[in-house]
């Protein structure tokens, strides 16, 4: 089953994806994000390989280097490490590669999109996280080759989360 997750910021996408990904009866590899809060404030977002655990930082208020994406810097080299390699290795080894997300800064990364393009090429279930509003090339094949796409809200994020659940219990 292809499953992509569209919808506005801060509604749960990523939480419904490591939600969904916790009970399913599937390994599972690829990559997620969160966001790095501090008092309460967001200041970043984090990376994190399904299958090893090992979280790097994707971007953040304070770093340095990097290409812009409004008040934060991206952090490439972690992207492409964790979050590419991650995915990579999924398509190799899991039963289900997951991807969380593909938006603006991620596909600032040829190593990511090169990445992405491979599991819609080669991976028989995927569930992937797309920006709901990118025009990019990749996120329309993203939703495009998505057997399912579903536009989350608050409203409808439990009934999505038992139907993504449903459909992994099915692939």
């Amino acid at each position: 089953m292809k499953i992509a997750i569209t919808g506005h910021p801060r509604v749960g996408k990523s939480t419904l994806v490591l939600r969904a990904v916790e009970q399913a009866p599937v390994s599972c590899g690829g990559m997620v994000t969160a966001e790095i809060t501090k008092c309460g404030r967001r200041v970043g977002f984090s990376v994190r390989d399904l299958a090893t655990g090992h979280v790097g930082v994707l971007a953040h208020l304070h770093l340095a280097d990097g290409p812009s994406f409004g008040r934060y810097r991206l952090n490439l080299p972690d992207l492409d490490a964790i979050g590419a390699g991650a995915i990579e290795r999924a398509i190799e080894d899991a039963d289900l590669v997951v991807v969380d997300e593909v938006g603006p800064m991620e596909l600032a990364s040829p190593r990511f999109v090169r990445a992405v393009e491979r599991v819609l090429e080669e991976a028989p279930h995927f569930l992937i996280t797309v920006h709901r509003s990118s025009n990019h090339a990749l996120a329309y094949a993203v939703r495009h080759a998505a057997d399912e796409l579903f536009r989350l809200t608050r409203q409808n994020r439990d009934h999505v989360l038992a139907e993504v659940q449903r459909y992994l219990t099915e692939a």
